[in-house]
């Protein structure tokens, strides 16, 4: 699923992901089709995606530390995008859905913590691009900008999508600058890595610069501040 396109960077976290089940539109590992059918409600493009089979579901289940489970959801998380990115322009490319799922445990961690930074770095390094990435939790429900209860998850997962332009700024309103870039994002085949550190620990370093400038942070590189809350 990669392309050229994606960093060459070491991986010495490879292997902190397990993975369960390839990219399908019906995955066996968790039960994912009720959801899916809830969710329709919410989205006008689910719809046409899921009769299409263009919705699909990758499971990973989790298989080392925090760190490295974090590093290895970002490199998922990039393979994703660049499969995506040659497809988005052809036929049905909106409809296009690739779902990044989250099993299992990292002691003492939440996935909403394993997620947080990794969905955070990918969709301001995409969104110039027109891929737009989500987030949601296992077991949490969520509640959209207009007091809509959206079902809760049956497992964490990153959504990764194409943009849509006129609709996917308004989720982002606690980073109006990524919100004006993905209304105006055109893919023009740049290299998103070209300009960023290689190890996940200095990109994530990198993408500190990216939150928002009120943002509590802390001094210490083990522990930084969580991304703002959003659910894309």
């Amino acid at each position: 699923m990669t392309t050229g396109r994606t960093s060459a960077a070491p991986r010495p976290t490879a292997g902190a992901l397990r993975l369960v089940e390839t990219s399908t539109t019906r995955p066996r590992s968790v039960d994912i089709s009720g959801y899916a059918r809830q969710m329709t409600a919410h989205c006008p493009y689910l719809t046409p995606s899921l009769q299409q089979g263009l919705t699909t579901w990758t499971v990973y289940r989790a298989d080392g530390d925090a760190d490295a489970v974090q590093a290895e959801l970002f490199h998922a998380g990039a393979q994703a995008a660049e499969w995506l990115r040659p497809l988005l322009n052809r036929p049905h490319g909106l409809l296009r859905c690739e779902n990044i799922v989250l099993l299992g445990d990292v002691p003492g961690v939440r996935h909403r913590d394993l997620l947080a930074w990794p969905h955070w770095v990918l969709k301001h390094l995409y969104g110039p691009v027109g891929v737009m990435f989500g987030k949601f939790y296992a077991g949490e429900e969520e509640v959209t900008a207009a007091g809509h209860r959206i079902p809760a998850a049956p497992a964490s997962f990153l959504p990764v999508r194409a943009a849509v332009r006129r609709r996917d700024p308004r989720f982002l309103s606690a980073t109006p600058v990524l919100a004006a870039v993905l209304a105006a994002a055109d893919d023009d085949g740049r290299h998103v890595f070209e300009n960023i550190p290689t190890e996940w620990t200095e990109i994530r370093t990198w993408a500190r610069h990216l939150l928002p400038p009120t943002k509590p942070s802390t001094s210490s590189p083990d522990a930084p501040a969580s991304p703002p809350r959003s659910s894309s």
